[in-house]
């Protein structure tokens, strides 16, 4: 890692910032409600001299080419995102430690997906995909630091450098480093993600170009959760199992590790353009670009036989799958006043994911060692204003190669005087995630090579956003095929005729029937009186299938109450208040250290208990900081029965602090 930092840091400290040309944004793509302020005219070109740029000037532009700008202010939103995934996690539920996957209190899929990924989806969540990554366009440079402490011993850092080496040329250096012992046996978490972007805009606006390179090395010790007597004593609330650091483990020298590498680029230039003051077009050829290598290895020094059942080797585990792909895109966008904008292009992407060996199983079976094939595939867009909607469709189809699979989405939105309003829909049809297909293990269990059906998903979605009236957001999802990790018991003869159950491994499975998901969400934040507000969170969820497969909390709230002030004439902005967060009793998925999966099991009801955080945050300047009494109602809980995942408690009560810093040069 550290020879990556000297190639990108010797050339680029060396060079100072000069005044930066805003980038032109997809005249196509119609911004969100919120960001409709945030735009900039064409061309602008800021003069830094003399007194500083306003803060609407530090842009940051998303992989669509929305633009919104840095924003340092202090509020409800801002405490729900000061989290390790820098994101509200109301439709989440952190496991034990920081840096540790999450579970899913809300389902939800990207279906314009047309390739499968590596899986280990518990550990997906923390690793930074192409849509995650912005660019920067800055006036002046511009450093921000995220400091978090962390669970037992450890630390959270996020930062990023911004700056513009020329007019057109900006760049972005980043680095988010985490390590937190945790409170129980063998749950310490390591991550490590160096990022670079840049983007150039040629002075004529004719050449555009966005460029990143991204290192991610997320590992963690896994410990399975509590074996049984632990468990029992823990539920129980026996005074000796309260130093966690007594409580046994199911495993005590396990470690997983997600590990990958992207080098992305993505260019265009304008053929034809014309522009006056009342008509435009605009004709441009892209490329897009991008290579990838992942893999996800889980090592273990002896065996759990106990708890994962059989294994080829007593010693010395270790397995890995990885997954190497590469993608080349090459179209053509036309954007034109009356028409609309039009893009579209073939792409071809390669594939090889596996393993290093060929596993002879004794039944027969015989598990290949590699899934190897190519894909072309047709991706198209659309978007235009029709009378006072906005119309905006996309599609993608694999037209040749080894999977098949398409998409097509579709939203129309409505700007009303208090809100706007949004109506989509979603259809998908996509191959399962590789470790569905084929998955190789020392353990016996769990290794398969399987051919299923592709999932079949189709969601209607209505939604409606107003600062004065409410947020709330329905979808109606129908899925055909889902595909899932089932948990399977692992038993071992009590010695009276009887079997005990020791253990849990999972097989995946194709459900055939079909599962209708209801999720209607809701917020609102009302001020109570003079200082005082209530910020409210409401999710309602309905499922039907004829078997629990697809499981989720019936009811999931958040309730915020806040005081916020201005003191010392107005130096210093002061929020304080109290959390509590609930959701219902539920099959709760449990957490698979050998997939790196969540899996579904439906003999442990979970849930059904508050948790409640009492908050104090500030802001001095640019300066956010954030101090924060988490889980406090479990010093006064009688019995311990909070968990994250079947038999992996949800942390005790915890004091954090940290902050957000901008400097602004």
């Amino acid at each position: 890692m550290k020879r990556y930092l000297i190639i990108f840091l010797i050339p680029l400290f060396a060079l100072a910032q000069t005044p930066t040309k805003i980038p032109t944004r997809e005249r196509g793509a119609t911004p969100t409600n919120n960001q409709q302020q945030d735009q900039q005219p064409e061309s602008k070109l800021l003069e830094v001299s003399g007194e500083k740029p306003p803060i609407t000037d530090y842009l940051i532009i998303s992989q669509d080419r929305d633009t919104t700008y840095v924003d340092t202010t202090l509020s409800m939103v801002k405490d729900y995102k000061f989290n390790y995934l820098r994101k509200d996690d109301f439709e989440l539920m952190p496991l034990h430690n920081v840096g540790r996957p999450y579970n899913e209190l809300g389902k939800s899929s990207d279906l314009d997906v047309l390739m499968p990924s590596i899986g280990a989806q518990g550990r997906q969540i923390a690793y930074l995909g192409i849509d995650d990554i912005y660019d920067y366009h800055v006036p002046t440079p511009l450093t921000e630091l995220y400091f978090r402490t962390a669970i037992n011993q450890g630390q959270q850092l996020d930062a990023f450098f911004a700056n513009n080496i020329s007019p057109g040329f900006n760049f972005t250096i980043g680095y988010k480093g985490i390590r937190s012992a945790g409170d129980y046996v063998n749950t310490l978490t390591s991550t490590g993600i160096f990022k670079f972007t840049s983007s150039y805009v040629s002075k004529s606006e004719r050449y555009r170009m966005r460029l990143h390179t991204i290192f991610h090395q997320l590992e963690q010790q896994e410990n399975a959760g509590l074996d049984p007597a632990s468990l029992q004593g823990f539920i129980d609330g026996d005074d000796d199992f309260n130093d966690r650091g007594r409580l046994e483990p199911n495993t005590d020298d396990a470690i997983s590790m997600l590990d990958g590498k992207r080098i992305y680029i993505d260019h265009d230039y304008e053929l034809i353009g014309h522009k006056d003051s009342t008509s435009y077009a605009s004709l441009r050829l892209y490329n897009t670009m991008f290579f990838e290598d992942q893999f996800y290895r889980y090592d273990e020094s002896s065996a759990s036989n106990q708890y994962y059942g059989e294994s080829f080797t007593t010693s010395g585990l270790k397995d890995q799958s990885d997954l190497e792909q590469g993608k080349i895109e090459v179209g053509a966008s036309f954007d034109h006043h009356i028409l609309g904008y039009f893009k579209a292009g073939l792409a071809r992407q390669a594939y090889n994911y596996g393993y290093d060996r060929v596993i002879n199983l004794s039944n027969g079976d015989q598990i290949t060692n590699r899934l190897v094939g190519e894909l072309y595939q047709f991706n198209g867009s659309f978007e235009k204003r029709i009378g006072a909607f906005d119309v905006k469709a996309n599609t993608g189809i694999n037209i040749a190669g080894d999977l098949t699979g398409q998409f097509i989405n579709g939203t129309a939105s409505y700007q009303l005087k208090d809100a706007t309003v949004n109506a989509g829909l979603e259809i998908s049809s996509r191959a399962p995630d590789f470790n569905y297909l084929l998955f190789q293990s020392d353990y016996v269990n769990y290794n398969w090579q399987n051919s299923f059906n592709n999932i079949e998903t189709q969601r209607l979605s209505f939604n409606i956003e107003s600062d004065k009236w409410i947020d709330a957001s329905v979808s109606l999802t129908t899925i055909q095929d889902h595909v899932y990790f089932s948990q399977q018991e692992v038993t071992e003869d009590d010695g009276s005729g009887g079997v005990t159950v020791t253990g849990f491994n999972a097989t995946p499975v194709q459900f055939e029937e079909d599962i209708a998901y209801l999720k209607v969400k809701l917020h609102k934040d009302v001020k109570i009186w003079r200082n005082f507000g209530l910020d409210n969170t409401i999710m309602y969820q309905s499922v039907a299938q004829n078997q629990d497969v697809f499981n989720v909390p019936d009811l999931t709230v958040r309730h915020s109450l806040y005081y916020k002030d201005e003191l010392f004439k107005k130096a210093l902005k002061l929020q304080t208040g109290i959390t509590v967060k609930y959701f219902t009793e539920y099959y709760m998925d449990a957490y698979d250290p050998v997939l790196g999966s969540f899996i579904t099991q439906n003999t442990d009801e979970l849930g059904g208990f508050p948790m409640v955080d009492f908050f104090v945050n500030a802001k001095i300047r640019q300066t956010r900081i954030f101090f924060k009494l988490e889980h406090l109602n479990q010093l006064i809980a009688s019995g311990d029965n909070y968990f994250s995942a079947p038999r992996m408690p949800y942390r005790d009560f915890s004091l954090r602090f940290g902050i957000v810093w901008n400097f602004f040069l």
